[in-house]
């Protein structure tokens, strides 16, 4: 899929839950998606605009952009759904730890270990961060029919945290025999 159909996945999503202002969009995006999804600033207004041009959302309210308020049309919501309908196109992962790990003969065990130290210490805080938001819908009544849905992020991030956590305290098993040897 390409990035402009993920970036209108996320618009569009965004504005399915309410409507918002280009500024709480981005902010939806940053904080609620944030745990699994990222979007270029620079990427959500362009997106908005060629959305409503599209007739794919109504704008209301200021004059300003930043004041302008955002909502989903009958054929924005059916963009949506069409998008989401869409077979996702794996990527290979890019993952900075791995190839430095990789290239890790050169870099050293020492610096090896703290790598995935800091890699493990970044895991907790991550099931921390799951724990906040599990903790925070079960206070909330606002968009509760969206919470089971929310949730099935929420574990997969904690599983993937618990998963990097098993990873590096193996890892970090094996450095240390590397660094005996």
């Amino acid at each position: 899929m390409a990035r402009v159909s993920q970036s209108e996945m996320a618009v569009l999503g965004a504005l399915s839950v309410r409507p918002m202002t280009g500024y709480a969009v981005r902010e939806a995006i940053r904080t609620v998606l944030g745990h699994f999804w990222n979007e270029s600033y620079g990427q959500i207004y362009p997106t908005l605009t060629r959305l409503h041009t599209e007739g794919l959302l109504d704008r209301h309210g200021g004059e300003r952009s930043g004041s302008m308020t955002y909502s989903l049309t009958t054929a924005g919501r059916a963009r949506l759904s069409e998008l989401l309908r869409q077979p996702e196109s794996p990527r290979p992962e890019r993952n900075g730890l791995l190839l430095r790990l990789f290239f890790g003969r050169e870099l050293g065990v020492d610096a090896c270990v703290e790598l995935v130290q800091a890699a493990k210490v970044d895991a907790e805080q991550r099931l921390a961060n799951y724990a906040a938001i599990r903790a925070t819908m079960a206070t909330e009544e606002e968009d509760r029919a969206h919470h089971p849905f929310w949730l099935l992020t929420v574990s997969a991030g904690e599983h993937g945290a618990r998963a990097t956590l098993a990873w590096a305290d193996e890892t970090l098993r094996t450095l240390r025999g590397l660094a005996a040897n």
